[in-house]
Formats: structure tokens, C-alpha cells, sequence
């Protein structure tokens, strides 16, 4: 039997179990969660939260982490302003960054997620609305969903990963994780 962790990455903490390269005081996945031969299955970076798939079966991390895999994943943004009609579309049919033109994204504008608070929490604009939206993309590139709401104009202020396949963090707070069977 396969073990799968999913684990409510709090905002602020490393994707990895040891320190950082330049002993950062950032707190890593060692002080949320303690089982031996687990690693995680993608990465999740510091400044997002959400779900963080954790196994010890090479093969089955491959298939979540790889990109020819397509696994998709789901994420909930919150955005700077409020995206229009052509913004949304432009993230729908692929959005050109710096590494290429991504794929296209499953995207729609939604109402603000029911979330446990963030710590600390982003920063309010009292003259600058936000908003929040519903991306799925099945690549995995460093920071995309920031780099490609950044793109049409509307930086992202908070990024939750809710869900990878049919995996969801519905239910775990930050830092609890839940053991399941593959």
C-alpha cells in the first residue's frame, strides 16, 4: 500500500524537510510533518499555501510532479484589481512569459473561497480592489500563476494550491495533513 499525505502548506514555509541553501530561518515541512521516507511530490513555493502531496513511491510522485503527466491543478488567486473579460480569456488560451507561451488554463472569476486566515495577512489597498479567480493548469513552471496574472495586468496578492487531480486540502487547516491510501 502507497502512503499520500496531503498537507496544508502554511504561507511562509519551505517545500523541502531541511533548511534552506543559505540556512534561511524559514520554517521548512520537518516541523509539520514527521515520517520518515516521505517527500514531496512538487513544490509549492514559499510564498503560497495550500495542498502539498507527500509520498515515498517514486512512480507515483512522477506521475504528480512531471509534466507529461498533465495532472491538473487548481488553484485559488487572489488578484490585484478586477480581471476583465479579455484578461481572463488571455489566460484561458496561453499567456506568453519569459520561458514560452504557457498552456491553456481553466480560468473563471469567482467569490471570495471560504479560507482560514493568512498570517500574515496581505496587504489592504483601501483605493486598490481585489478579486479572486479560479486557475487550473496542468504545467507545473516556477511561480506560474503569479508570473501569468502578472501578465495580463493583475498580480496576485495571495495563491492557495486547493486541489492536484482529485486530491483537495478541503478540510485541513495550515499545517494539519491527513494520511490516505493509494
Amino acid at each position: 500500500m502507497t502512503r499520500l499525505i496531503l498537507l496544508n502548506k502554511p504561507f511562509g514555509v519551505l517545500s523541502q524537510f531541511s533548511g534552506g541553501k543559505d540556512d534561511s530561518p524559514h520554517p521548512t515541512l520537518a516541523q509539520y510533518v514527521d515520517l520518515p521516507g516521505i517527500y514531496p511530490a512538487g513544490r509549492l513555493d514559499r510564498d503560497s499555501e495550500g495542498l502539498l502531496l507527500l509520498t515515498g513511491n517514486g512512480a507515483l510522485q512522477a506521475r504528480i510532479a512531471e509534466p507529461k503527466h498533465k495532472m491538473p491543478k487548481t488553484y485559488y488567486a487572489q488578484v490585484e484589481g478586477v480581471p476583465d473579460a479579455k484578461a481572463l480569456a488571455h489566460l484561458r488560451h496561453g499567456v506568453r512569459l519569459k520561458d514560452g507561451v504557457t498552456a491553456p488554463a481553466l480560468v473563471q472569476a469567482i467569490d471570495p473561497p471560504a479560507l482560514w486566515d493568512r498570517d500574515p495577512p496581505i496587504r489592504f489597498r483601501k483605493n486598490v480592489p481585489d478579486s479572486w479567480i479560479s486557475l487550473t493548469i496542468t504545467e507545473g513552471r516556477n511561480r506560474q500563476v503569479r508570473r501569468m496574472t502578472a501578465a495580463v495586468g493583475y498580480p496576485t496578492l495571495r495563491l492557495v494550491r486547493w486541489q492536484v487531480g482529485d486530491w483537495s486540502v478541503e478540510g485541513l487547516a495550515p499545517g494539519e495533513w491527513r494520511e490516505i491510501s493509494v
